[in-house]
């Protein structure tokens, strides 16, 4: 029997994506976390680590200290401590990989507000989980028509209901600071339950909805980006992308966080290169800078009067001639700065045996019939003695098969002349002074 969040569905709930089976995160890879430290034992005298990270709906996780003791592992849901009432949450990591955790989002081991892991989930507490989840959806849309018959300025994108039904949180985004005491009125009249309005920025918002992104994976922000850094254009121009508002944003509205993730290597390389070089001074005429590889180390550059024909020379070779320039001195021509380029002949294992070709297996059967009389052909050469000739190469006596058995079942006598058909084939061949004299 399967779990509810396996593919076969074995315990009666549906598998699959969108929260509609038992998973916790509310989307496939949300966050999640692979316990490199989970094989390892505790050094000798060393207690065990009692605190535990808890994720709940999207990728909102916290610290709770597992203070009864305990046997938690990852996937087991828990009933934990909330402001009020008590709420339920899946065990996303636990040993000593949530101690170097909360060293990296700076959290204290001995923090009061780090609060209480209760007990176990029972089937109780996973029913009125599961409904207060389904319940999340309908809310939100009722929400945002509230929001717009009050005329407020703001979206809300996701509502998070704790396990108990006493609370729920409204996540929204707004540009400008919202006056929202009566929309709390109208909603904790219209549901029943106690309100909070959090705000989150454009990042945070991608990160809890999720998606795909132009590169055709899941959001960053959504699988396993935590860290929201600032991004701005210059890190488009230190990577020579064009500066396209609609290619550079992602989902949020705002620029891509992948714009960072190669920016050092870029501002590494670029170290060497010149800064603002436009032109370069020759007895030839200026040369205008066209192009830069970084990672090749080379400038391409263009006269005024050929613009078609671009010149490469390397890093070395333009800090040079700008030397030159600054000392009031022009070098004679581009082209003999220009260094040759050793090319590597690599070999092609491009359709080695045919596998690009889609009639391959069609012209197999042939190819090896043809191969396979070509051999039986060679070897009776081998056999046979040196003046005797085969029958394909004897082109002088081209008979058929059946001309030959007809032969042999009619033996000619030695000495008999020719048929009748023979002699008449020969007399056509006489020349007329011939035929003539046999007239006389």
């Amino acid at each position: 029997m399967g779990c509810g969040s396996c593919s076969s569905g074995g315990c009666g709930t549906p598998a699959g994506c969108n929260n509609n089976g038992s998973c916790g995160s509310g989307g496939c890879g949300k966050l999640s976390v692979f316990d490199w430290l989970a094989g390892m034992q505790p050094a000798t005298g060393q207690a065990s680590f009692d605190l535990v990270e808890i994720r709940f709906k999207n990728t909102r996780k916290e610290f709770y200290k597992n203070h009864e003791h305990l046997e938690l592992h990852a996937g087991d849901r828990v009933a934990v401590e909330a402001a009020s009432g008590y709420d339920i949450g899946i065990v996303s990591m636990t040993g000593a990989l949530v101690k170097l955790q909360m060293d990296k989002k700076q959290v204290s081991y001995d923090s009061k507000e780090i609060k209480k892991i209760y007990r176990h989930a029972t089937e109780e507490d996973i029913e009125m989980w599961t409904d207060a989840r389904e319940q999340e959806a309908k809310t939100m849309l009722k929400a945002r028509h509230i929001a717009n018959e009050l005329k407020l300025e703001m979206k809300i994108g996701d509502v998070e209901y704790q396990a108990d039904k006493t609370k729920a949180t409204f996540f929204y985004t707004a540009d400008d600071r919202v006056d929202f005491r009566e929309l709390i009125r109208v909603l904790a009249d219209q549901f029943k339950v106690r309100i909070e309005m959090r705000q989150i920025g454009a990042r945070q918002e991608a990160g809890r909805l999720g998606g795909i992104g132009s590169c055709g994976r899941e959001l960053c922000c959504s699988t396993w980006l935590t860290d929201f850094r600032s991004v701005s254009t210059s890190a488009a121009r230190y990577q020579q992308l064009s500066i396209n508002p609609i290619k550079l944003a992602g989902q949020c509205g705002k620029l891509k966080c992948c714009l960072n993730y190669e920016l050092e290597t870029y501002v590494d390389a670029l170290k060497d290169f010149p800064d603002n070089v436009s032109k370069l001074k020759t007895e030839k005429g200026r040369a205008f800078h066209f192009k830069t590889d970084i990672f090749k180390r080379t400038m391409w550059f263009t006269y005024e009067d050929a613009p078609d024909k671009l010149i490469p020379l390397s890093v070395d070779r333009v800090n040079e001639i700008i030397a030159l320039n600054n000392d009031g001195k022009k070098v004679a021509d581009l082209r003999d700065f220009v260094e040759e380029v050793v090319v590597v002949e690599e070999p092609d294992f491009e359709n080695v045996v045919g596998q690009d070709s889609l009639t391959r297996f069609d012209n197999r059967g042939s190819n090896s019939g043809k191969k396979k009389r070509r051999k039986n052909r060679n070897r009776n050469n081998q056999n046979k003695p040196q003046g005797q000739k085969t029958q394909g190469e004897n082109s002088n006596n081209p008979k058929p098969k059946q001309k030959q058995a007809q032969n042999k079942s009619n033996p000619r006598p030695p000495g008999q002349g020719k048929s009748q058909g023979q002699n008449r084939n020969k007399n056509k061949r006489r020349p007329q002074s011939e035929s003539g004299n046999q007239k006389k």
